[in-house]
């Protein structure tokens, strides 16, 4: 009997021994986990991107119409654009033209179709009633509401000079539009922007990693060049409220 109970006992602390190892290796897990997702958190993504792409773009239709992902659609909406911009810009066709030519030839195309149909005993077609929703309308006009707010909002703390990189980046950035602007018309601006909506979302998601790593490089070598133009330039010019000087 006591042979036996010294087998039990010996069993039952090999079994105490290999829970004790396998949580241990466990807890190492564990303690390795935090660092496999520390080492993929410090992974650059280009301006500072925590999302895919496809939600960047706001997710939707819209987004699946600049990822190609309906190559039908995308192509179907880039080819109109296309044509609009070649009609308008190299034809020089002109908007209210085109909408007058649109409604007579529609206006004629209904009236020759509602008189043929009393020469050919049949009923005349049934056209149905076309209207804006009100819905949409509203809709519309809040999101533009919206917009146009934040923009100013933006725009007003970029002036205050709270954050002067942002500021320079605004500055730049319609300085570049301005030249743009000068050399083409809005409408070819216009397309040019389209197109890059179109394009360069499905460059950036197919070369991600190579694009991000080129990037990580181009935002070290700028912060470096910056840091000397602020040592420079920037430092050494006054800023904040002036203070009323008593007399």
């Amino acid at each position: 009997m006591a042979e036996k109970s010294e087998t039990l006992m010996e069993k039952i602390a090999d079994k105490i021994h290999a829970h004790h190892d396998s949580s241990s290796s466990d807890s190492d897990d564990d303690k390795r986990r935090p660092s496999d997702s520390s080492n993929k958190s410090k992974i650059y993504r280009l301006f500072g991107r925590e999302k895919p792409v496809h939600q960047v773009l706001g997710g939707g239709k819209q987004a699946d119409l600049f990822l190609w992902r309906d190559k039908k659609a995308s192509a179907a909406v880039l080819g109109g654009a296309t044509a609009i911009w070649i009609l308008f810009e190299l034809m020089e066709y002109h908007l209210l033209t085109l909408v007058c030519h649109s409604l007579i030839l529609t206006l004629a195309i209904l009236f020759l179709w509602f008189n043929a149909t009393t020469f050919i005993n049949k009923s005349p077609p049934h056209i149905p009633q076309v209207s804006i929703p009100e819905d949409l309308a509203v809709n519309i006009a809040l999101s533009l509401r919206f917009e146009i707010n934040r923009s100013l909002a933006t725009l007003k703390e970029i002036a205050l000079g709270r954050d002067l990189k942002k500021f320079l980046a605004v500055i730049a950035g319609l300085w570049v539009i301005s030249i743009f602007g000068s050399s083409c018309s809005f409408l070819t601006l216009f397309y040019i922007v389209f197109v890059l909506l179109h394009t360069v979302p499905l460059v950036y998601e197919k070369y991600e990693d190579k694009i991000d790593s080129f990037g990580e490089k181009a935002t070290r070598e700028i912060k470096k060049q910056y840091a000397v133009f602020d040592a420079k330039v920037l430092s050494k010019i006054p800023r904040g409220p002036l203070k009323d000087k008593k007399h």
